[in-house]
């Protein structure tokens, strides 16, 4: 790190971009080629860093003197100076080194209009792309897929163009979702990787820590900048037991979703561990990691085992096994002793099925109990429509539990007695499924094969069963159930369980009906019930890749051309944000205060909007549209302090960035969990925000704000909360001496003259703080590197 800061202090900006490639990356070409072994097939020339992890795990645990849980064994063996950073759980920064970078379709957009910022001519990492989010569920995959090519040409143009241009492999649209192509190809024990989506953690289904991020942040590692992250907590998670039944990997992170709820991870590792691990799938680990994202965890991880090793041999990746193996006990398990900073346990033998939802991920139901609660809640108990797959739920071993099911209801003349749609996680997942069978038992049972992608899981559904504001129930396999998220009708109680539950739901179509012990009744009047469901962990032909969907970008893209139309509306290069002037925010008028939960989605709504992503300006018209006004308890209608009229939230910003006035938003708890959109954090700061004031932050939309020089604070007492009013006008005081733990002063100015004095905290450090003088992360990153 110190070398890389004297380089961009002293270098020409485009030597500099040459030299830190060479010299700055973590692990050298010498100690890297050692093992010999690729990380991937498509990464010929980057090899299995585990000697160098090795010895940087040895130099912090002798300074640390302790035993190393096993997150903090892969973290810190990427640090960038294991010598000398501090390193201290919830208090320090660690400046890391991440092994690759990924990012999705609809992330991806912007994080490359980023990257074309910086000035960079190539990616210091292995980076790939992947387009999994922009396809619509209409009719089928095949038609599905088609359109979608048609409709996002420009943008799938772009970020091809973009991935030849500066060194990152671009997966096709049907290639899969990008945390399934990421388990299959590129995940491997010890890995540390960075994604730019929430549930990037699906890879610590394999042992690796997988971060879900904003663009900013990928650029900063596509950069060869040394990746910044607080120095995680870690939350044990022991397992013992093993499971059996109905009961499901996902059921395990349904009930620590109800046991930490969406918060409760913020900040730590989830890292599990003991006796019951080895009765998990490694994809079904990764269900489990996958959707550690909704309980605000950094990440997930398991210790590597032999499920993962078959995994691996599964996927064409016997020698990254075997070198895992000469390290599975020293770097890819946790030391005995380790300490943990809150240790859940959970019995696997004894766990039963869930049903989580309406509304959040963590409103926990025992499968025994969810129809009653359903009654009394008033949720409607007939369910419309059955989901599995999408990134949570969709490998061989799901599809195959589901077609069990499937077959036995068709062995008495039943079917899916409601619409029931299926998500191959990817090309070889749909390949390998539509060979053996198992596709074409779903369909028979009255499914619908959705393309490769995430369709209805992001709100990526055009849905015509319902109509909006209609009440109604769905249940589906996959991670997330927020209100609108799915298919957009706030009305929607959405619930997410195992594609098992899923599937045996859809052939009642009732939601109080518990398969382990309700019955059925056959077409011949005769009762039965369903035997629990079985699926192969793995297919015993071996995968079947299918079609070639990746394009390995050229040795040297020097020559391509990436155009960007300035009359497009997908696709728009970026403008700097402007640098602060040195003075205190005074009087910034509060354009919304926000009441309840706010997530990414609420800030900036997914579905038909993911067709703006690469556009900062036209995507800004979704702000804070999802967002309940505390003023009218509406969305999307506040005040217009300068002229009374009430109006929409993007409409009112614009029309107070016209006139130059700057304002702040203020919110409730957890403000931002959901997905890493970093749009959530652009948007305001496009249309005129300084400041985001709330009781608390979700990770990576905090992160996030930092990136685009807005100030993250939080009420130092939570009640201050109701003390602002829409017609207040807020100070920020003091800023230029803002230093990291210093709380801000704050003035609220009441319409009626009274001011109120509060103080406001953050979490930034130094290099933080920098972001917020200089505009921007970007911002500075360019002022560094033209600095003589």
């Amino acid at each position: 790190m110190a070398y890389c800061v004297r380089v961009l202090q002293s270098k020409s900006y485009s030597l500099l971009a040459v030299e830190v490639q060479q010299r700055c990356f973590h692990v050298s070409p010498l100690v890297a080629a050692a093992s010999k072994v690729a990380m991937s097939k498509f990464d010929s020339t980057s090899y299995l860093p585990y000697e160098k992890l090795q010895q940087n795990v040895n130099i912090v645990k002798k300074r640390l003197n302790r035993p190393l849980t096993l997150s903090e064994k892969v973290l810190y063996s990427h640090i960038d100076e294991p010598t000398s950073q501090e390193i201290e759980r919830g208090t320090s920064y660690l400046r890391l080194r991440p092994d690759r970078v990924a990012m999705q379709d609809a992330t991806a957009q912007m994080a490359m209009l980023q990257f074309i910022s910086s000035g960079l001519p190539r990616v210091a990492v292995p980076s790939t792309i992947h387009c999994d989010h922009l396809i619509e569920a209409q009719v089928g995959g095949e038609k599905d897929l088609a359109r979608a090519k048609d409709l996002n040409k420009e943008v799938y143009s772009f970020l091809k163009s973009a991935g030849a241009k500066y060194g990152v492999g671009f997966w096709k649209p049907g290639s899969g979702i990008i945390h399934q192509i990421i388990l299959e190809n590129y995940a491997f024990p010890g890995l540390l990787m960075i994604g730019t989506d929430s549930h990037t953690p699906n890879g610590g289904g394999l042992g690796c820590l997988c971060i879900g991020v904003g663009g900013a942040d990928a650029v900063d590692v596509m950069a060869n900048i040394p990746w910044e992250l607080k120095c995680p907590k870690v939350i044990g998670v022991k397992l013992t037991g093993e499971l059996k039944g109905w009961t499901s990997p996902k059921d395990v992170i349904l009930k620590v979703a109800g046991i930490l709820t969406v918060k409760g991870g913020t900040g730590a590792i989830i890292e599990y561990f003991g006796p019951g691990v080895d009765s998990i799938s490694c994809t079904g680990m990764a269900t489990i990691c996958n959707m550690g994202a909704e309980i605000g965890a950094t990440t997930s991880i398991f210790p590597y085992n032999r499920r993962m090793q078959d995994y691996l041999k599964a996927t064409g990746r016997k020698d990254i096994a075997s070198e895992a193996d000469k390290f599975s006990k020293t770097l890819l398990t946790a030391d005995a002793g380790a300490p943990y900073d809150q240790v859940i346990e959970l019995d696997l033998s004894t766990l039963e099925p869930h049903i989580n939802g309406p509304f959040t991920p963590d409103l926990a139901h025992p499968i025994s109990k969810v129809g009653k609660t359903a009654k009394e809640k008033g949720w409607p108990v007939d369910i419309r429509v059955g989901l599995i797959g999408s990134c949570t739920n969709s490998s061989y071993e799901d599809m195959g539990r589901c077609a069990s099911i499937a077959k036995q209801a068709m062995d008495h003349g039943l079917k899916a007695k409601i619409p029931f749609n299926v998500t191959p996680g990817s090309e070889q997942i749909r390949a390998t499924i539509e060979r053996d069978g198992i596709a074409k038992t779903l369909r028979d049972f009255g499914g619908t094969v959705l393309a490769n992608a995430c369709g209805p899981c992001i709100g990526q559904w055009d849905r015509k069963d319902v109509k909006k504001g209609e009440k109604n129930t769905i249940v589906s396999s996959y991670n997330r159930n927020f209100t609108g998220r799915n298919d957009a009708n706030p009305a929607t109680h959405a619930f997410v369980t195992s594609p098992e539950l899923v599937t045996a739901l859809s052939i009642a179509g009732r939601l109080d009906f518990d398969p382990t012990k309700d019955k059925l009744k056959g077409t011949d009047g005769k009762e039965f019930s369903l035997d629990s469901p079985y699926g192969g962990e793995l297919p015993q032909r071996g995968f079947d890749p299918g079609e070639d969907t990746y394009e390995h970008p050229p040795a040297d893209g020097g020559k391509v051309k990436v155009d960007v139309d300035p009359k497009s509306q997908r696709l728009q290069l970026l403008e700097p944000f402007d640098v602060w002037d040195g003075k205190d925010l005074q009087d910034l008028t509060v354009l919304i205060k926000v009441k309840g939960k706010c997530t990414t989605d609420h800030i900036s709504a997914a579905g038909p909007w993911l067709k703006y992503r690469g556009h900062l300006d036209n995507i800004s018209n979704n702000m804070f549209i999802g967002a309940t006004n505390s003023e009218n308890n509406e969305m999307n209608k506040i005040k217009n302090q300068l002229s009374g009229d009430w109006g929409t939230v993007p409409d009112v910003a614009r029309a107070y960035k016209a006139k130059g006035v700057k304002w702040v938003a203020v919110g409730d708890e957890n403000y931002g969990e959901g997905s890493s959109r970093e749009h959530a954090a652009l948007e305001p700061r496009h249309l005129g925000g300084r400041a985001i004031i709330v009781k608390s932050f979700a990770r990576i939309h905090e992160t996030n704000l930092k990136k685009q020089g807005l100030l993250p604070l939080t009420f130092a007492n939570p009640a201050d909360y109701d003390k602002i009013q829409p017609t207040d006008k807020i100070s920020l005081l003091g800023l230029k001496d803002l230093a990291p733990g210093k709380p801000v002063k704050a003035e609220i100015k009441h319409s009626d003259g009274k001011v109120d004095a509060i103080t406001l905290n953050h979490t930034m450090n130094e290099q933080q703080i920098e972001w917020f003088r200089a505009g921007s992360a970007l911002n500075r990153m360019k002022q560094v590197a033209t600095a003589k």
